[in-house]
């Protein structure tokens, strides 16, 4: 019987004039702005950045230039709001230009887009002359600023951060070392979670947040790594020695740093999410190009099925992590909690990346392995992203500690 109704409805919908409802609680659509935005960004990776990527990449060289006219054509600081000189745009924004600027190359992209992890806490949680002063410097400048977090030997572990930040009168003294902190060398200001708390205290009020200037005295920041990949982004250990830091550059109240420094997470998670999906949507279109122009057997080696299948596991897995990625970042816009979701779009987005950058290779065969050809680095490239901003492995213990907490609260 419902057989029955539902090819009698399928073949009504064929018939002309026949009225079809349409669901207005869903779309797939940017607006006409995100799609500006989207066209700007693309033909900014394709017709300044791609030319450059490989020097870029051979050289480690920072893209000052590239970050100069990217703030100059409003490319940087989307969430920088309005009364502080930005243009306070939302995350699915900046997952829309993300995607784009990693296109061309991730490492360029990481360069501009870190800026957005130092912002997120005082964007949070900065009052309103924090925000003006820090927020503003950016929108007002192309500067960079760090998230100075992960040290050398705590990374996917912030309870078991060192670095220490003590009470003085009206100061704090800051102590402690920093380590794979993106833009350090470059970087106008710090964004720096330190333990305030003694041993015994949670970690969820063990810490507080500062706002650390880069020109003050016994900021030391240290040589440039020489990664694997996005080797023209700034890797580097910082080191704060006897740092006086103002209280009026604390962060939020004392013991709130670790709440501050998380949440930051559900702003950026996704743009980084959207970053992973350019480089696997590069490496998809530089493979699908190869194949189809590459013969052997007397045919395209599209034309056999393996590579065929190859291609087709790259186009689904990119548009899967769109989809996921843009739901994320929607779900924030609006003020909703997306701490989950955006765990679940990070972790999919990279997972895609870095198994479409390995098939890309393959796809190309021996050239894949040379330097000549565009996929072996994007195949470094995207190995970062299973590790930046919370790892794989963090990612799958948040999605399955919150799975477990709403079952347990739908059983009550």
């Amino acid at each position: 019987m419902l057989c029955s109704t539902v090819r009698q409805a399928t073949k009504r919908s064929l018939v002309p004039n026949v009225q079809v409802r349409k669901h207005t609680g869903l779309s797939f659509e940017l607006t006409s702005e995100q799609k500006q935005f989207q066209e700007l960004a693309r033909s900014f990776a394709r017709e300044k950045i791609m030319p450059v990527a490989a020097q870029l990449d051979r050289d480690g060289q920072w893209p000052q230039e590239l970050i100069n006219e990217a703030h100059s054509l409003g490319l940087m600081n989307l969430h920088v709001p309005e009364d502080c000189g930005g243009i306070g745009l939302g995350v699915l924004e900046n997952c829309v230009i993300a995607e784009e600027l990693a296109y061309g190359c991730s490492g360029v992209m990481t360069a501009m887009l870190a800026n957005d992890l130092a912002q997120a806490p005082v964007f949070l949680a900065g009052t309103p002359e924090q925000k003006k002063k820090y927020l503003g410097r950016c929108a007002e400048e192309p500067i960079s600023v760090s998230y100075a977090v992960t040290e050398p030997g705590a990374g996917s572990d912030v309870s078991g951060l060192k670095t220490k930040a003590e009470k003085q009168g009206d100061k704090w003294i800051l102590n402690g070392q920093k380590m794979w902190i993106s833009n350090a060398g470059y970087a106008n200001w710090f964004f720096v979670l330190a333990r305030t708390g003694d041993a015994n205290t949670p970690t969820g009020k063990a810490f507080t947040g500062f706002i650390v200037e880069r020109e003050w005295a016994g900021v030391q920041v240290g040589r440039k790594e020489w990664n694997m990949g996005q080797r023209c982004a700034d890797t580097r250990g910082v080191v704060f020695d006897n740092v006086v830091i103002p209280d009026e550059n604390r962060l939020g109240p004392v013991g709130a740093g670790f709440k501050i420094a998380m949440g930051a997470f559900d702003h950026t998670r996704p743009p980084v999410a959207s970053g992973a999906i350019g480089v696997a949507q590069r490496a998809h279109d530089e493979a699908l190009a190869y194949a189809m122009q590459r013969k052997t057997m007397g045919k395209a080696i599209i034309e056999h099925q393996q590579v065929a299948a190859l291609i087709a596991e790259m186009a689904v897995g990119i548009e899967a992590s769109r989809l996921l990625t843009y739901k994320a970042a929607v779900t924030v816009d609006n003020g909703g909690k997306n701490t989950h979701m955006a765990s679940m779009a990070k972790y999919m987005a990279s997972e895609v990346a870095m198994k479409s950058t390995v098939d890309a290779v393959q796809v190309f065969g021996g050239n894949g392995f040379n330097t000549e050809y565009p996929v072996e680095k994007l195949m470094r490239d995207a190995k970062i992203f299973q590790i930046y901003e919370g790892t794989t492995q963090i990612q799958k213990l948040i999605i399955a500690r919150d799975a477990v907490t709403q079952k347990m609260s739908k059983n009550e």
